[in-house]
């Protein structure tokens, strides 16, 4: 089955269903971007989650509509990306392996290989200049654009990276093989 384009409807489920089978998929931000390897998953009843104590200005995106974009950021210094699902829950996107735009993700990045390029949350908005300006945004329109994974990919699974609370919950997904990860998955 050829990739079709992920609508809103997608989005509208449990967030470690959307999670799981989005690895695979393609993001695509204003033509830059490329196959989703590494995403993680939080829901409200999470303590890692940022919806976990309910909503606020910060996490509002989380309460919206699914399809959306939420987009914050950590340590003052990086912006990170996260698909909005059921309401409280979203799916950050963690990395990608670049397909298109590279030129435009290494002018981006200062140069940097194809393997350093999105490995990793913040590096990955870094490539593909997304910042708080693209909070609230659909995924279903311009700049963003998603299409279905294909078929003949592993997903594994392991515990999400950076975080202290419910930092045991194995709702890391990623492409088995990839070297395009943030980090290795710890496997058994």
């Amino acid at each position: 089955m050829s990739p079709q384009p992920l609508g809103r409807a997608f989005f509208d489920r449990p967030v470690v269903d959307v999670a799981r089978e989005l690895i695979g998929a393609t993001l695509l931000f204003d033509g830059a971007g490329g196959v989703l390897v590494e995403v993680e998953a939080y829901d409200q009843s999470d303590p890692a989650s940022h919806s976990f104590r309910g909503p606020t200005t910060r996490n509002a995106a989380m309460f919206g509509p699914p399809g959306h974009a939420y987009v914050y950021k950590i340590y003052g210094i990086h912006w990170c990306l996260n698909f909005v699902c059921q309401p409280g829950s979203a799916v950050l996107v963690r990395a990608l392996e670049p397909t298109h735009g590279l030129d435009q993700m290494q002018e981006r990045r200062g140069g940097l290989t194809e393997r350093q390029l999105c490995s990793g949350p913040g590096k990955l908005c870094q490539a593909l200049g997304i910042d708080l300006r693209h909070n609230g945004l659909p995924l279903d329109a311009p700049p963003f654009a998603l299409s279905s994974a294909e078929e003949g990919h592993e997903v594994a699974t392991g515990t999400r990276i950076g975080i202290t609370k419910a930092a045991e919950v194995p709702w890391r997904f990623v492409r088995r093989g990839s070297p395009f990860l943030s980090r290795r998955l710890a496997e058994s």
